[in-house]
């Protein structure tokens, strides 16, 4: 099965080594972390905008958009995917074991 994800990162990092004119990952590289960074805050929001409307067509693609931004910002960072990949596979074996909150008794 083909991950996705992991070709949208190796395209990235090729956009990164390999400038092509026109491109818009290219352009996210050349002005830096701070556009790179602005564009994920948009699209965060973005999200958060459209699932709150209740508009999953819409959630879908502003999704879409801001994991587009994210693996721009990891490959700009020179975060591998194999870290990330790595991280959540070492969550998931934490699956169904919840973190125990501090009780405070209003009682006393």
């Amino acid at each position: 099965m083909t991950d996705v994800l992991e070709e949208l990162y190796q395209t990235v990092l090729s956009r990164k080594e390999n400038q092509v004119e026109g491109s818009y990952t290219c352009y996210l590289f050349e002005k830096g972390i701070d556009k790179i960074l602005k564009k994920c805050g948009e699209e965060c929001s973005e999200v958060i905008i459209a699932a709150k409307n209740g508009d999953n067509e819409e959630t879908v693609l502003e999704i879409s958009d801001l994991l587009y931004h994210l693996v721009v910002l990891m490959a700009n960072e020179g975060i591998s995917y194999e870290a990330v990949q790595a991280e959540l596979s070492k969550r998931s074996e934490k699956a169904g074991n919840l973190k125990q909150f501090h009780q405070v008794d209003k009682n006393s």
